[in-house]
C-alpha cells in the first residue's frame, strides 16, 4: 500500500505546524546590523583612509615592502 499526502502551505505555516520558532526578528536583526557594520567599514575602503594608515608604518615598513617584492619578482632568500 501506497499513500502520498501533499501539503499546501508556506514556508511560515508549515514553521507554525510543526511548533517551530519564529526566526524572522531575529534574521532581521542580524541583516541590520551586518549593513550597519558594512557601512561603518566602509570608510576604510576610502583612498585618503589607507593611504593614512599605510603611512603610519613609517619608511622601514616600505623598505621591508619593497625588499619582499623585490624578492618575490627574483626568487632570492635573502635581502
Amino acid at each position: 500500500m501506497k499513500i502520498n499526502v501533499e501539503i499546501d502551505c508556506t514556508p511560515a505555516e508549515a514553521r507554525t505546524f510543526l511548533g517551530l520558532p519564529d526566526v524572522a526578528p531575529l534574521n532581521d536583526h542580524l541583516v541590520a546590523e551586518m549593513q550597519r557594520r558594512m557601512d561603518e567599514n566602509m570608510a576604510r575602503m576610502q583612498p585618503e583612509e589607507l593611504m593614512r594608515t599605510w603611512a603610519s608604518f613609517g619608511v622601514q615598513a616600505t623598505e621591508q615592502f619593497r625588499s619582499m617584492m623585490n624578492m618575490a619578482t627574483t626568487g632570492t632568500t635573502k635581502p
